[in-house]
This record gives structure tokens, sequence and C-alpha cells, in this order.
């Protein structure tokens, strides 16, 4: 809209409007999200459609396995109602703290830094009742207010489905590399999943591909590998639906037991199968440039 303002010597010229205060207080907060996460150089959400699929235990095992390449490495756990990487990680009982410049991360390594609500909560029975725009405010503060500092990737731990939480970071962090999808191989998490999918493509986030969990369990006795929850449908779900294959992760009480206490299972069982099969998930991360962001997202 514009305004015509007569002039004495009875000349007009037409003035736009400003913007209203809200679009103004919109764009600065968005230039200072983007400037805060400028010097990170990958952005990695972690989906499911399906709890109980073992996301986290994925979402933190990558980030280990990562930062283990010496890449610097960030986990968000944006799991607002049920935070579980500072258990999973062994930071309970952390307490985030402030600076002049923002939120200060909690450092799980040299390479490794956390941010979660979890370490917002003065005792971790507390149940988080928030609606939406609560959440979405949070996760803002996350990315505009936490000082990362140089980070080669960002892990972002989402709760499962494709509500409020996923939306979010996928409307703020508009240039991410995409999600990596988690499943386990039966037919009634696949369903599920297949909308983390659709979600992903509807809001035009890049999908770096599918990793099956719990592909096989392996026996701690003999070493044999049991199919309980079958193999291979979180694989044939990748191909129907076109979309990349990580690989699968074994179901190994080992790993059960490190998330309980809190030590990262690839942290401490550098030489097994499962490792190398985490590692092997993490190879086309480490690839990623610029050019191929720009193709998996269309661009």
């Amino acid at each position: 809209m514009s305004k015509e303002i007569k002039h004495q010597n009875g000349k007009s010229c037409s003035m736009k409007k400003l913007p209203p205060k809200e679009e103004i207080e919109e764009l600065k907060e968005k230039l200072a999200l983007q400037d805060n996460i400028i010097r990170i150089k990958h952005k990695i959400i972690v989906l499911s459609g399906k709890g109980g699929v073992g996301k986290s235990t994925v979402a933190t095992n990558v980030a280990i396995a990562l930062s283990l390449r010496e890449q610097k490495v960030g986990i968000m756990d944006v799991d607002i109602h049920g935070p579980s990487i500072p258990k999973m990680l062994g930071l309970e009982g952390k307490f985030l703290r402030g600076s002049e410049e923002g939120l200060l991360p909690i450092d799980y390594s040299d390479n490794l830094k956390v941010i979660s609500i979890g370490f917002m909560l003065r005792d971790q029975n507390d149940a988080v009742i928030w609606r939406g725009h609560l959440k979405h405010s949070l996760i803002r503060q996350f990315l505009r207010d936490v000082r990362w500092g140089e980070l080669d990737y960002l892990i972002i731990d989402s709760p499962p489905g494709t509500g409020d939480e996923p939306l979010s970071v996928a409307q703020l962090l508009e240039d991410a590399d995409g999600a990596i999808i988690v499943t386990t191989p039966q037919d009634v998490a696949i369903i599920d999943v297949r909308k983390a999918i659709a979600f992903c493509r509807q809001v035009k986030l890049p999908i770096l591909g599918v990793v099956e969990n719990m592909s096989g369990f392996i026996c701690p006795h003999c070493g044999k590998t049991i199919n309980i929850f079958k193999s291979g449908g979180g694989e044939s779900m990748a191909s129907d639906m076109e979309v990349p294959f990580l690989g699968r992760i074994p179901l190994e009480p080992k790993i059960v037991d490190s998330g309980d206490s809190g030590r990262p299972y690839l942290q401490y069982n550098r030489e097994s199968e499962t490792a190398k099969a985490f590692n092997r998930v993490i190879e086309p991360l480490l690839g990623l440039t610029p050019q191929q962001k720009s193709a998996a997202s269309g661009g």
C-alpha cells in the first residue's frame, strides 16, 4: 500500500507504507538466528514417524561416530516432552549456563557439544506441558542463542511423528542438509515411517537416507543373528519410495546397556560389527558438499 502526499507546489508523490512492527521483529529474529548458525557446515535432522524405533540411539551414535572421525559435532535434542540425550551421554544433572553472548552448550568431549531441555529441568521427573508455540520458541532459542561456535555437523534429534517439533526445525533451518529417517523392519513401523518421508517431501526437506534399526538380534552367547523383527523392511521401503538406504543396525544387548548407563555404545565398542554398521551409515554424511545438498533438495 502507498500513501499520496501533496507538496506546497501542488505536486504529489507516493510514499510506501512501512512494514508492520511484527514483520520487522520477525526479520530481526531471522537474521540473528542465521548469524548464529552460519559457522555450522552441515545440519542433519533425525526423524521417525514411529516411536520406539531407537531414533535417539541412532542420533547419539551417529554423532559419536562423526566426533571420533575428528569432526566437530553438536547434538540438539528437541524432544521437549521426553528428552533422552542427556541420559544416553551420561550428562544427567548438568545445567545450562549463560554468558554475555548467549547460552553455552554442555561439553561431552572436545569434539561433541550438547543442548537439551533436559539441562533446564531441576527435577528429571518434571513434566513439560507445552503447546506448539512454546515448543517453537524454545527451538528457535536453541538455534539463535546457543553459542555452538565452529561445527562440522549439527545433529538434531526430533521426537516421533510429524508434529510441532520437526515442523519448527524444518521451517527455521531453511538450509538443512536433510533428514535421516529411522525405522525398524516390521510393517507396523514402516507404515508410520512412510509418513515421515511424505512429511519431508511436503516441507521440502531433503532425505539423506533410511536407517533400518534393530535389524536382527545378535546373540551375546553364540554370536548368531536372529531376525526377531524381520529384516529388510526398511531397505524395501526406501527402494519403493525412491530414497537412499544408509544401512542396517543390529539389535544388540550392549546397545541397550550403554544407553541406560550413559556410556555411548560406539565410544566403547569401536571394533564390533554394530560399530562398523554405524560407521557405514555416516560415510555418505562425511561426503556431503553444498552441491550435493542443492541436488538433493531439487535445486
